[in-house]
């Protein structure tokens, strides 16, 4: 994939992504192109991410083995399961509900049990799970959401793409005693943050996967 000639050099980043089979994330029509370093359609107007930007925001995340952090666009899963080989626990939102099944159906397929989804409006964030050690988001903001820099604890540190389409730069956000300190880390290309959730009138309850009885 690429992901030492992107500048991605966290060891632990590299472990776990190079254990994850990102085919497995994919639907049957674009896995032949899963290593290809471009992001790939996952249904619904939505893309996978390419593996280089998915290794350079978690390196950017600075994540560590007990750390609980808020993704908020979960997508295919894809992120999600690097994400939960990273820390110690994830709560995850997407505002598709499809998207957000097939998700937790491919999360399940791989033994993964230290994973929250929620179908929600993520501009909101998960309030009763706050404050989180991380925060990253994989659709872009016009401005740095305040309602999830809220969700942050201090010291930690948010990662996520803010700008219009066609003028995107990924954000790393520290919050400390001074307030939010911001770093641009170069151009990239998202979807745009959108409010709400498809049915949106309706909120799953936190759901949580664990491995099948007898599982490693």
């Amino acid at each position: 994939m690429g992901l030492r000639r992107a500048g991605v050099n966290d060891p632990r980043v590299l472990g776990v992504m190079e254990q994850i089979e990102r085919e497995r994330f994919i639907p049957p029509a674009w896995q032949m192109d899963a290593y290809e370093d471009a992001p790939l359609p996952i249904g619904h107007g939505q893309t996978i991410s390419q593996p280089a930007v998915v290794g350079k925001m978690l390196q950017a995340l600075e994540v560590g083995p007990r750390m609980r952090v808020l993704e908020v666009g979960v997508g295919s899963g894809y992120q999600t399961a690097v994400l939960a080989g990273l820390v110690r626990a994830v709560f995850g939102i997407e505002r598709i509900k499809a998207l957000l099944s097939d998700a937790k159906v491919r999360l399940e397929e791989q033994k993964v049990d230290n994973v929250f989804l929620r179908w929600a409006d993520g501009s909101k964030g998960w309030p009763e799970g706050a404050p989180f050690d991380r925060i990253i988001a994989a659709a872009a903001a016009d401005d740095m959401p305040g309602t999830l820099a809220d969700q942050l604890k201090p010291g930690g540190i948010m990662v996520l793409p803010l700008g219009e389409t066609g003028n995107q730069s990924l954000w790393r956000i520290r919050r400390d005693d001074a307030g939010f300190q911001t770093e641009d880390l170069g151009v990239v290309a998202f979807v745009p943050f959108l409010p709400g959730a498809i049915e949106a009138n309706h909120v799953a309850e936190a759901t949580r996967y664990r491995p099948a009885q007898g599982a490693a």
